[in-house]
Formats: C-alpha cells, structure tokens, sequence
C-alpha cells in the first residue's frame, strides 16, 4: 500500500465512493513476453492470497520491464498514444471524475510498485523507484515517509481487507485509491468497510477494476470468465452493480454511475 500526500467481462471501469454515504463507479495485454517459468509453482501454495502474493514476488520485476512503473490498463484516446501516456491518462481519467483536490491524503491500495502493496518486493521497488525520482535524492521525513514532488509517500505491506488494524486512528484519509486491484480480494465486503473506517466524512473511494458484465449466462461465464479467473488468481469476479451494494452496506453512496471504459483499454492486451 501506499500513503500519500500529493497536490464480457474482464475488463476495467472505474468507482468512487463518497464516505459521506457516496459511491462512484466509472468505467476505466498480451504482448507475446511469456512470464517467468516459476510463477507455475505458486499454484501449489494453500491459499489464494498466499498464491497472489507469490506471483507478485516472483513476477514484480517481469511486470516493470513489460508494463512499466504503472502496473496496470492504459487508456487509449490517439493513434499515437504510448502505452506509458495511455497509462497516464487513465490516472487523470479518475483524478477527473473523483475530483479530487490538490493536497489530498490518499491511501493508495495494492499500488504494486507505487503504492498499499501486495508484495515486500514491490515495498523494496517503489521505495527505490521513489528515491529515483525524488529531487532531493532520499529525503525521510520521519523516519518512514519520503519527499515525492510536492508531496511525501510511504510504501506498507500489509492486507487490505483488514487495513484498518494497521492505523492508530479511524478517518484519515480524503481518499482510499484501488485501481485493479480489488479483484485480487476474496473477502470484498471487509475491504468496503476497512475503506469507509479509514475515510474522512466526505472521503471518496475511487476503484478501477476488472469486472464480468451483467446477466451472463452460466455457460458464458464458464467458458470466458472462468478462464480468466483461474489465470489471474482472482476469486469470482463481481459485477459492477454488485461492487455498488456492497459500498452502500458499508457506509458509502453514489457519487458517479458506473463509466465503461473497456474498449478504450482493450488496446492494452
């Protein structure tokens, strides 16, 4: 994870959610690269987070060399865009509909090699990668945290479904950032109420993620979402409707309908 203060199915779209009771949803590759032979063995471990985390062990360096600093879809608007401004563009994409404001605190949720992370590999790689771009070089704040731009970052391990536990205090946050990763969780309902602890009252949850479309039939599931599942260590991906229910039984509420994005990122793949 990462704290930060700074000025058919498959596929992403994106959410924000208000902890005044408000939710957003907006909407938000294979390149030929085979990943590591040994990220077969994690199949072998007893648990799905055990397994994820794994993965992310062993793949973290594969992943920056393939997709870059930014781990996840870009979001394609030019011909010529790059996969890295593509990437880019999809940060704004939701800093625009979450309106966020400059200065906000922000707990950025399974930032993989930016932000809370998945893996102590991707703490270790996002703290060097922010000593790189630091202007100052390394600059500690307290001991933890470390200047990035105009603002200050820290990089924890920890799990997001309980992150609550980690911090003193409840209400500290302006904002709680997953941006593709809470399809990784199995438990989600503990993760909405984790998020809506952490939240100031009208706090916003912004959620990129992968979701399957509504209303598909038993037989399309099994045969186009199964697959992705079992290949992207996911348990049974929701849809968006489903993600808006269980932020409005945590606390939260609408703030934005879901934005579908899914062509726009297809040229990721």
């Amino acid at each position: 994870m990462t704290s930060t203060t700074a000025p058919n199915g498959g596929l992403d779209r994106i959410t924000v959610d208000d902890a005044n009771s408000t939710t957003s949803t907006y909407p938000d590759g294979n390149t030929g690269i085979q990943p590591p032979v040994s990220l077969r063995d994690a199949s072998t471990l007893t648990t799905l987070k055990e397994r994820i985390r794994h993965h992310y062990e062993l793949a973290s360096d594969y992943y920056y060399s393939l997709w870059g600093e930014h781990i996840h879809h870009g979001y394609f608007l030019d011909a010529n865009d790059t996969k890295e401004r593509a990437q880019v563009r999809l940060i704004e994409l939701l800093l625009e509909r979450s309106q966020l404001e400059k200065g906000s605190t922000v707990l950025d949720v399974g930032c993989g090699i930016g932000g809370i992370t998945i893996s102590g590999k991707q703490v270790e790689m996002a703290t060097r990668l922010t000593k790189d771009q630091s202007q100052d070089g390394e600059v500690c704040l307290d001991g933890e945290s470390m200047k990035l731009g105009q603002g200050t970052a820290r990089f924890i391990e920890l799990d997001a479904e309980t992150m609550g536990d980690f911090f003193a205090e409840s209400g500290i946050f302006d904002c709680v950032w997953i941006s593709e990763a809470m399809s990784h969780l199995p438990n989600k309902t503990l993760f909405f109420r984790n998020a809506f602890q952490m939240l100031r009252e009208g706090g916003k949850l912004v959620v990129a993620d992968w979701f399957r479309a509504e209303k598909l039939s038993e037989k399309e599931i099994g045969d186009d979402i199964k697959p992705i599942e079992d290949g992207m260590l996911l348990p049974p991906l929701c849809t968006p409707s489903e993600y808006a229910v269980l932020a409005e039984g945590a606390g939260l509420s609408v703030f934005s309908e879901t934005f579908d994005i899914s062509n726009e990122v297809a040229k990721t793949w």
